[in-house]
């Protein structure tokens, strides 16, 4: 049986759209219409469980994500207040309250003697900003070098490479909850597998790091269990790219006299410059979407060192019942993702061509 078509080779609408229909209406049950509320409840201050005190608020969410109060610096009173900002933060706020009112301490600043402060309406979504750039920023280089890596090696003809590819594939189909439970128990800072190598290999004195403890590290440890799980992924579709390179082409450059390190960088690096850009925009567009390992390892802590958007939005919006506000945030970060996309895709573009 064919489908009827028009002289422009064109099949009718009449006998398209009941094919299209279903994928169409899954397709506006969870992403048009989803997205057309959450753009809706943006503007309102709704609550989860309090639908009844539903208002029209404007821009009120979107302000609130960025609006800023900044303190000329003052002399600290006492050496607490001095090592402690957030000590004479809360001292001008108690003398103060009408002019700090809806602010919460973000950081401060010293000029000589003195310290200035910036408070902020939502201290920890400027917190979680800040954090889903350093997360990609040290995702991306990570997860894409390390499958790069694998890449090459299981692109060479050795006896096992089936078998080793489908070992740096595992942890891709691995639930990401599994994983991250799996490294809590190997980042354990007392009983886990990573501080008991340090102690079987430098001694009893070893340094012991809290690796999801410390802000300091909390999420580089994060990263590289992300970049862990999600390398085999790209390492597939590095090796596609491997293999769509011409063996003439390496063997020309032989003919040539070009050593391995040569052959690399002016045979195989221009043959992916197309598989290196979907690789690092996709990474990228995935490391912005932290949420799990965050949700099952450190709760945004330490100290918001972990939190991101998206794990500060589903915080709001179903913990706290601030629909709205969440809302808020999710719009914020799908034009985030978008711009940081197109922005990325150019700059590859230009450093490929």
């Amino acid at each position: 049986m064919t489908m009827a078509t028009d002289r422009h080779g064109h099949a009718p609408w009449s006998e398209v759209l009941p094919l299209l229909s279903p994928a169409l209406l899954l397709f506006t049950a969870f992403i048009v219409i989803p997205f057309a509320m959450a753009l809706a409840f943006s503007f309102s201050n709704i609550k989860l469980l309090q639908t009844d005190r539903f208002e029209w608020i404007g821009l009120d969410n979107y302000a609130r994500m960025f609006t800023l109060k900044v303190v000329a610096p003052t002399p600290p009173q006492g050496d607490v207040e001095r090592r402690i900002p957030s000590r004479q933060w809360r001292r001008l706020k108690r003398e103060n309250p009408a002019g700090y009112e809806g602010f919460q301490f973000l950081g401060s600043y010293g000029v000589g003697d003195a310290v200035g402060f910036v408070g902020a309406r939502d201290p920890q979504f400027l917190r979680s900003l800040a954090n889903t750039f350093l997360f990609a920023l040290l995702v991306v280089p990570i997860q894409c070098s390390l499958a790069f890596a694998m890449a090459l090696w299981v692109n060479r003809q050795f006896r096992g490479r089936i078998v080793l590819r489908t070992v740096f594939f595992a942890p891709v189909v691995t639930s990401m909850a599994v994983v991250a439970a799996l490294w809590g128990l190997i980042l354990h800072t007392e009983s886990g597998l990573a501080n008991q190598m340090l102690q079987a290999i430098f001694g009893a004195d070893a340094p012991q790091p809290d690796w999801l403890g410390d802000p300091h590290i909390a999420m580089l440890s994060i990263a590289i269990m992300s970049a862990w799980q999600g390398a085999g992924f790209q390492m597939l579709i590095f090796l596609s790219g491997l293999q769509g390179i011409a063996v003439e082409q390496y063997e020309a450059a032989e003919v040539m006299g070009a050593s391995r390190w040569q052959k690399f960088i002016h045979v195989t690096v221009p043959g992916l410059r197309r598989t290196i850009v979907f690789v690092v925009l996709a990474t990228t567009i995935a490391a912005f979407g932290l949420y799990t390992q965050v949700d099952m390892l450190t709760g945004g802590g330490p100290r918001d060192a972990t939190s991101t958007i998206i794990y500060h939005a589903v915080r709001v919006g179903f913990r706290e019942q601030d629909i709205g506000y969440g809302s808020a945030m999710t719009l914020f970060f799908f034009v985030l993702v978008l711009v940081a996309s197109l922005a990325q895709k150019k700059i590859m573009e230009r450093l490929g061509s």
